[in-house]
């Protein structure tokens, strides 16, 4: 557990705060690039504060303070101009670095608008998103993470807020062993309950048998065996990587990788943000932008879309209140990922409170062409196919997010057309290995599970479809 002055250091994120003060240390994504294609404002709320994005005529970002600084009149409403924003019931211009330029109802010869500005911060664009930095200068390089800059590729963005604190939803990256309860027996026993037809329930996880947990350069990786597996699989050998501070990468096999973002909005509510890509090992025609969707919050009878396992994630993280009392918890064995996490962001902490950079910031250039980041089940090399590729790929769509994309069944194609094309002979793409995984310090950890019982859920084996791969951490 943790005490309620320990709770409240780790999960308040406005201004001045300990942890509002942390992340504001890390590029946040606020929007999606599209989204500023018919409504080029747009308002923005993150770490408490609220904010109002626009693009002006010449293209350049802006990021300002919602209220005009002259009568706290929305920016929301704002005319973008050739340089900056206007406020649309004086005309007062800002720029992107929250200078005034014009007040055109004030005397010609007047100075008046040298001496007032607003706050401003700095946004970026990104692999079809939009990141916000507002922390203290001289700002950090955005993180060119491999996915986010790889070509190739198709790109689709899902997003949806969370009604609870962001801790909630990254503890939960840490912790392996829900997966075969939440995403198993409670989701057949949605199934069984409510009707839903058999075929439309997605892959099923399995048993666990041990769990492990690492500290890498870029945050942690939870590790997992489960029933038919090994220390060589990629389960265990790569595993799932938790990048610090808010991003879980996720995958699956048929070269489909994704980040889930959790940006604290304010103390109790998350913008969680799906960014997923595919790669089919086919040319692919260069998207003219990167759609935007909405993760339904609801299904048809307005309760939780519970058919959604990300959403089945969300049920666990809100029905904990808006922020967990974690004073109250009582925490067991197989939280120690959990427990590693909360003691990273406190190490984190006490770093920016002596005045040093955070981990995971980067003001290299050199070092921030293309971050790569391991992944668990990408590993195929020049094949880049697996037997139960199709059938696997079919349960993911089911179960996910991306089933609400406008451009799913396009997707699919484009994975149909490779699958014929290998078929024919023809060489796929290839792309490269795993990078190589140092493990830091002595964060180890190891839990082995003795389940007793039914299993949660039948499916395939982790052996059939988590092969063997071709790195491995050098822990293990």
């Amino acid at each position: 557990m943790l005490s309620k002055e320990a709770n409240e250091r780790i999960t308040r994120v406005g201004p001045g705060t300990p942890m509002g003060e942390l992340m504001r240390r890390y590029w946040h994504p606020i929007a999606a690039s599209v989204e500023l294609q018919d409504n080029p404002v747009k308002k923005v709320r993150i770490l408490g504060e609220d904010l109002v994005l626009y693009r002006d005529r010449s293209g350049n970002l802006g990021l300002i303070d919602e209220p005009c600084p002259h009568r706290r009149v929305s920016m929301e409403y704002g005319i973008p101009e050739q340089e900056g924003l206007r406020c649309p019931y004086h005309g007062w211009l800002f720029n992107h670095e929250g200078r005034c330029l014009e007040q055109p109802a004030e005397p010609w010869n007047s100075t008046f608008k040298d001496r007032i500005t607003t706050k401003a911060y700095n946004a970026q664009e990104l692999g079809g998103l939009v990141f916000a930095y507002l922390g203290p200068q001289p700002a950090p390089l955005l993180p060119r993470y491999d996915i986010l800059v790889w070509e190739n590729v198709v790109r689709h963005i899902g997003v949806v807020v969370i009604p609870c604190n962001w801790v909630q939803c990254m503890e939960n990256s840490m912790d392996p062993v829900h997966t075969e309860y939440l995403h198993g027996r409670f989701m057949e026993y949605q199934w069984a309950r409510r009707g839903w037809p058999v075929d439309s329930k997605p892959g099923v996880p399995f048993r666990h048998t041990r769990i492990g947990f690492d500290r890498f350069e870029h945050g942690l990786i939870k590790r997992r065996m489960v029933e038919g597996s090994s220390r060589e699989d990629d389960l265990w050998g790569v595993g799932h990587p938790v990048i610090f501070p808010h991003i879980l990468r996720r995958g699956a096999i048929d070269c489909n990788y994704a980040f889930q973002y959790r940006v604290p909005i304010d103390d109790t509510h998350t913008y969680h943000v799906s960014y997923e890509i595919y790669r089919p090992g086919i040319p692919i025609p260069p998207q003219e932008s990167i759609p935007l969707y909405d993760i339904p919050w609801n299904d048809e009878q307005g309760n939780m879309n519970l058919q959604i396992v990300m959403i089945q994630d969300a049920l666990a993280w809100v029905t904990q209140g808006s922020i967990a009392q974690r004073d109250k918890e009582h925490l067991a064995q197989t939280d120690a990922g959990v427990i590693l996490y909360r003691q990273l962001l406190e190490e984190q902490l006490q770093r920016v409170e002596r005045g040093e950079d955070p981990m995971e910031v980067y003001r290299n250039p050199a070092e921030n062409q293309c971050i790569d980041l391991p992944q668990e089940g990408i590993r195929y090399g020049d094949r880049l196919r697996h037997p139960l590729a199709p059938k696997y790929r079919s349960a993911y769509f089911r179960g996910q997010e991306v089933n609400y994309s406008p451009i799913i069944g396009w997707i699919g194609d484009l994975f149909e057309e490779a699958d014929r094309r290998a078929a024919g002979g023809d060489p796929l793409i290839p792309y490269t290995d795993q990078p190589d995984i140092p493990i830091v310090g002595d964060w180890h950890r190891e839990v082995e599970l003795r389940p007793t019982g039914q299993a949660a859920t039948a499916g395939e084996s982790a052996a059939e479809l988590f092969p063997l791969s071709g790195r491995r951490s050098s822990s293990t």
